[in-house]
């Protein structure tokens, strides 16, 4: 993209817009793209978060919170005035939320969906029209491992992954042939602040749950802080993922999401070819040919 200031045209490099760097992935991701030199859009509901990126670089820091419609269009708006358009969009904000199913509240269910997915949607929605007039644009959607796989404890945090994978499939069949790349990002356990700042919990307990869903809230707790994923180089391998040259839809970050990943297409393809027969047989039986006089 060119890039104008009030001199002259400057530089073809790409504007990233990233939601959510107050902290984790959105934080590292927007050191690294404005540290390459990248004219970068940095988000925040409180921009004082992010005031320490502002002098990065070619860097503008917006006030935004995804569940407010009017936020999304100022910041849009602005991000355009000042660097013609946006390439990357990356959609990043997000929280969890941990209770098993029966303990959990709704209200605060309804909160996380308002954010992971309404607010994800709102943003493609917003920068769709641009990149479809230039014919090209990369959309990231920060997944989890989560998207993929259920786990106790986060069944409606896995809900609202699921639906990111599920509405970001479709979206890149719709997109792709306008010149418009889409990639979901699936990291397993890093060293973010979200299974401590990002992610409440039901005040409800249920004894029935403590062995399922009480013991994997209290294990993700107590490991946060110490995930084997360095945020650093996933933010690296997100910037190497968008510069290919075929991008894929799904990056895995992290050895327990490749191994949960993998396990879970072996478990479903054996589930799969064991109910095979009862699978097929539930079409309208195919006609037999009449045979020829």
């Amino acid at each position: 993209m060119t890039i104008k200031n009030s001199k002259a045209v400057t530089t073809t490099k790409p504007v990233w817009f990233i939601t959510g760097c107050s902290t984790g992935f959105g934080r590292e991701l927007a050191k690294h793209v404005s540290e390459l030199g990248y004219p970068t859009v940095v988000t925040a509901r409180n921009p004082a978060d992010v005031k320490d990126l502002a002098n990065m670089g070619d860097v503008l820091v917006l006030k935004l919170d995804v569940t407010d419609q009017a936020q999304v269009d100022a910041a849009i708006k602005a991000a355009q005035q000042k660097f013609g358009g946006i390439d990357v969009l990356v959609n990043n904000a997000g929280i969890g939320y941990f209770a098993a199913v029966e303990e959990s509240e709704e209200k605060e269910v309804r909160r996380m969906f308002e954010i992971n997915v309404f607010g994800l949607s709102r943003m493609i929605q917003a920068v769709l029209p641009g990149m479809r007039q230039r014919r090209k644009g990369c959309i990231v959607n920060l997944s989890s491992i989560g998207g993929l796989c259920g786990f106790p404890a986060l069944a409606f945090y896995n809900a609202t992954k699921f639906a990111v994978e599920g509405l970001s499939e479709a979206l890149w069949q719709e997109v792709e042939p306008l010149g418009i790349k889409v990639m979901l990002v699936e990291p397993s356990g890093f060293r973010t602040d979200w299974a401590g700042r990002s992610a409440n919990e039901s005040k409800r307990r249920i004894e029935d749950y403590a062995k399922t869903a009480g013991e994997w809230r209290s294990e993700i707790r107590a490991d946060s802080g110490q995930q084997p994923g360095d945020p650093v180089r996933a933010a690296q391998a997100i910037v190497k993922a968008v510069e290919s040259p075929y991008p894929p839809h799904r990056l895995l970050l992290g050895n327990n999401a490749y191994e949960g990943a993998t396990a879970k297409l072996a478990a479903l393809g054996k589930e799969f070819k064991a109910w095979e027969a009862v699978s097929r047989g539930a079409d309208f039986p195919k006609e037999t040919p009449a045979l020829a006089a």
